[in-house]
């Protein structure tokens, strides 16, 4: 804005209670030299108007200021990508939570149901003569206990729902439907892509960069101002007197104008320009500083996260393996009970063996989104 013409205006009435007195010396009017008369010039009302104008023709601190204009602005653009950034990750761990939530819910149906049938067989079993009331009895306890489970499940994702709008800058009373899945595939995607390091892809690496293009022209601005500044101004006023407020009257209105040309030379002032640049070049180097340490915490965070997503991914698997191995069991051991070779007992732990691979299967699934979601965040590909 220093840039464009400055256009300033004023209007002005003044009324003197008493008229200014000038001396003139005596011998003007007939007196003795050395001595003065008292005279009253102008008249009790004043009134005037004026129109002012100001261009800055050269002045390096300017010229400085327009070239740093659209690294300032691009600089809160690219702030306000950052925070985005740090919501966008915040979305993805409760969207993907609640996908994993829902998995869960998916489990625990799956497990209600092949509860519910086992209690089936064994009232059949039991209506035979060759298993006792208490078995039902804990086959119940166990399905009441998925049930209440479930509840639990149901109403964190509800919860979940509405912490997801929340972020989304959603109204709470709009609907809400997931339709992505999990699975292993899609936890591994993207991932060798990402591993791809480039500093410049990180929204702080952007932010610095661009802060230490605009301390390097802070100290250019500094050091322009030394040489001398050039502006073109003017003025246009116009004044009338008169002995009673009779502006708009009759009477005449006296106008005076100029045009200008103005340099504005710095010689001395009290080293404050030194001590100015000066600042501005240790802020520069501060700044160097700092980006030189961002690039090694980015290193950091990219290799810690590496090792928190191989380590995440290799329990998936595991726990993935485990569930199916713990199926197994519980499905032979289902088997050898109907045929009378196997126990209450073996099978009530094999339903407990099942719910805990499955509920660590899905911990760890949950885990390896985390783990992706802050690898890329890392490498700046989220």
């Amino acid at each position: 804005s220093i840039a464009l013409p400055q256009v300033s205006g004023g209007v002005s009435v003044t009324d003197y209670l008493d008229i200014p007195t000038t001396l003139l010396p005596g011998q003007i009017v007939g007196q003795p030299a050395g001595t003065y008369v008292p005279v009253k010039f102008g008249t009790k009302w004043t009134a005037g108007g004026s129109l002012s104008l100001s261009q800055i023709v050269f002045d390096g601190q300017v010229f400085i200021a327009l070239k740093a204009r659209n690294g300032t602005i691009n600089l809160q653009k690219q702030i306000a990508e950052l925070t985005k950034d740090g919501v966008k990750a915040n979305i993805y761990k409760i969207y993907y939570q609640l996908v994993a939530g829902k998995k869960q819910i998916e489990l625990l149906d799956a497990n209600i149901t092949r509860l519910q049938k086992l209690q089936h067989d064994v009232t059949v079993i039991y209506k035979n003569g060759f298993a006792e009331r208490v078995d039902i009895d804990k086959l119940n306890v166990q399905i009441a206990n998925l049930q209440t489970e479930k509840l639990k499940a149901d109403n964190m994702i509800h919860n979940g729902y509405d912490g997801l709008k929340f972020l989304m800058g959603m109204p709470i009373k709009d609907s809400l439907v997931l339709t992505d899945t999990l699975s292993d595939n899609q936890i591994r995607e993207g991932v060798l892509e990402a591993a791809q390091v480039n500093y410049a892809d990180r929204k702080e690496y952007q932010v610095m960069e661009t802060t230490n293009k605009l301390n390097a022209l802070n100290v250019r601005r500094y050091n322009l101002s030394k040489i001398p500044s050039i502006a073109l101004v003017g003025n246009y006023s116009k004044q009338a007197q008169r002995n009673t407020f009779d502006f708009f009257g009759k009477g005449d209105w006296f106008t005076t104008s100029y045009l200008g040309l103005q340099v504005h030379i710095p010689i001395f002032n009290g080293f404050s320009l030194k001590a100015k640049t000066q600042g501005a070049r240790l802020q520069l180097k501060k700044t160097q500083n700092q980006q030189e340490a961002l690039k090694i915490s980015i290193d950091r965070e990219i290799e810690q996260a590496k090792n928190d997503f191989i380590a995440a991914i290799a329990t998936m698997d595991f726990q993935k393996k485990n569930m199916a191995l713990a199926e197994t069991v519980y499905n032979q051991t289902k088997k050898k009970y109907e045929v009378g070779t196997g126990s209450a007992t073996e099978i009530n732990t094999a339903q407990l063996d099942l719910k805990t691979a499955q509920t660590n299967y899905i911990t760890a699934l949950y885990d390896a989104i985390i783990a992706k979601v802050d690898f890329l965040k890392a490498t700046g590909k989220l």
